[in-house]
């Protein structure tokens, strides 16, 4: 069992940063693959960034790449998505999310656990 918990939300200015982090509990922390996804009002959950079990590969959609990078430090159990050049359209909750396998997936069906959700709110 593994509890999520976000925090770093907020309202910001287009072209502001953020950074939101993620506390896990659990000792496999450092053994599964990690994950931040967004949820805007009446839209579906989306896939923002993606980190295998030691950090040593990431992944991106073409909406975020360059912009946001997704980093964990498994000694503290924490895992971070730094946000760049913020956009109003990348207002939503976003939420961390845990997958029992090492390797790296996008889908919101691979993630096992899920955060509470932080808000970001991007005004232009």
């Amino acid at each position: 069992q593994v509890q999520l918990a976000e925090s770093g939300g907020g309202l910001v200015q287009a072209g502001d940063s953020l950074t939101l982090s993620c506390t896990a509990s659990g000792r496999m922390f450092s053994n599964y693959a990690m994950g931040w996804f967004h949820q805007a009002p009446g839209k579906e959950r989306g896939f923002v960034a993606a980190i295998r079990s030691n950090g040593g590969k990431t992944a991106y959609p073409d909406s975020v790449k360059g912009r946001f990078t997704i980093s964990r430090d498994n000694a503290k159990n924490m895992l971070y998505l730094q946000m760049n050049s913020l956009k109003p359209e990348d207002t939503a909750v976003y939420y961390c999310a845990a997958s029992t396998e090492p390797e790296i997936v996008v889908l919101p069906s691979d993630f096992d656990y899920w955060g509470q959700g932080t808000q970001v709110t991007v005004s232009s």
